[in-house]
């Protein structure tokens, strides 16, 4: 019996996912385990496996966009008619399938029609190079986009001659080593009375060589992650109140202890990993922070989550630190760092960007000095935190140098009142103005 294939939820968050690229043909046998195609989430490239043994009889959606539970493709026995699988997935699903899967049932004449049509608007895609057949990495396809590299004269060394990351950087390098045609324009320079009078023009020129009619801009897609941070961040930020509370922290002991700490620890331990267990530890003291808005009830989480916003190419991710508030300053480090370079390279898994309840959001390595931030879902406060700037306080009635750094609580209004935001930022202040307290 044909199995339907559909788009699985992948994340928390996920509406939709975007087919990258498909591992197998139509026609191919595939195992149960098997990947069959590469799927774009809201926050990472993910692999879609198989549940089924058997021929992959029919591709729904080649590559785009497909709505949770959308129907990507058919399973099942060599021959076996998939048009009447995909029917009867449809009557049952309340006619939510996929657009392509339902433009695959047509008569023959509908059929040649699309042929008739079709070299109009394929044609000028396969003489810019198609390379929806090769089979390709996300990370190599858009390394060669942004190099300018024709996958289709690339040689493969993945499996099964699968394109990845190392084979475009080898492309890259002997594009940049094998620079030969640039020379054809040194033609005019055995000229040399003309070689100087092009140079003087072109200042002249250049910089004001627009085109009648010509765009001066780009327009790109959106991708998955910056569709579901625009739509989370814009729920969050126009349903839930928000307020928001300022503090600026002493942090000369901080900086003393962070001195001392990178003489015994194992990992050199950063502010962010200090403000990141002070956190933790305030939450313990003031639980009503470390809760969620749901609607007919608050939750109070027993566990202490800290959510830490990385900023990657395409947007933001928010990894999670789990139990925070029982691990070390060398173990917070590790992981940190851990779930930072997974999160660059779009590697994170669904389990490790899920259960926070609590997030810190630190520019301060920008020069960033304060900021506010928006509160990240299911959250009800986030910390913004900025760079720590040596400036002249009063310090025992005389003036002296201090380092300082400024940090914003925003808060849910839902779940967090003032007077309970403040003590708890108070609190916050008092461990990192006195951070020997994080190791007792």
């Amino acid at each position: 019996m044909a199995e339907v294939i559909r788009m699985p939820r992948m994340s928390d968050t996920m509406e939709e996912g975007n087919i990258v690229s498909w591992l197998k043909s139509e026609g191919d046998e595939v195992e149960s385990g098997e990947t069959l195609a590469e799927v774009e989430t809201d926050k990472a490239t993910m692999e879609l496996d198989s549940y089924f043994d058997g021929v992959l009889l029919h591709i729904a959606v080649k590559e785009g966009p497909v709505p949770i539970d959308g129907i990507i493709a058919v399973i099942g026995e060599k021959g076996e008619d998939w048009k009447k699988a995909v029917e009867k997935a449809e009557a049952g699903s309340n006619g939510k399938g996929s657009d392509e899967a339902a433009s695959t049932d047509q008569g023959p004449a509908e059929e040649s029609e699309k042929e008739a049509e079709a070299p109009q608007t394929a044609a000028p895609a396969q003489q810019a190079g198609d390379d929806k057949r090769i089979k390709a990495s996300p990370l190599a396809r858009s390394m060669a986009r942004e190099a300018g590299i024709n996958l289709e004269a690339v040689s493969g060394s993945g499996d099964g001659g699968r394109i990845v990351k190392r084979d475009i950087e080898e492309a890259i390098e002997q594009k940049e080593t094998t620079p030969q045609p640039a020379a054809a324009p040194a033609a005019p320079a055995a000229q040399p009375a003309k070689q100087e009078t092009p140079a003087k023009e072109e200042p002249q020129v250049v910089p004001f060589a627009f085109s009648a009619g010509e765009a001066n801009y780009e327009d790109r897609p959106i991708s998955q992650m910056r569709k579901t941070i625009a739509r989370r961040l814009s729920e969050s930020k126009f349903t839930a109140p928000h307020f928001y509370l300022k503090r600026e922290i002493n942090m000369d002991k901080a900086v003393q202890l962070r001195e001392r700490l990178k003489e015994v620890a194992p990992t050199k331990i950063s502010f962010n990993d200090l403000v990141i267990k002070a956190v933790a530890a305030a939450l313990r003291l003031h639980p009503a922070v470390n809760s969620s808005w749901l609607g007919d009830k608050i939750r109070f989480n027993k566990d202490v989550n800290i959510g830490v916003a990385v900023a990657v190419e395409e947007g933001l991710l928010v990894p999670v630190i789990r139990y925070a508030d029982m691990k070390t300053l060398s173990q917070i480090n590790v992981e940190v760092k851990e779930l930072a370079g997974l999160a660059k390279k779009r590697k994170l898994q669904p389990d490790q960007m899920e259960g926070n309840t609590f997030t810190v959001s630190n520019l301060g390595m920008f020069g960033i000095e304060e900021f506010t931030g928006i509160i990240n879902p299911p959250d009800s406060c986030i910390l913004a935190v900025g760079s720590i700037i040596q400036k002249p306080i009063v310090k025992n009635g005389e003036i002296a140098i201090g380092n300082m750094m400024k940090v914003s609580l925003s808060c849910d209004h839902r779940v967090v009142d003032g007077a309970t935001g403040a003590q708890f930022l108070q609190t916050v202040t008092e461990i990192l103005e006195d951070p020997i307290r994080l190791l007792v």
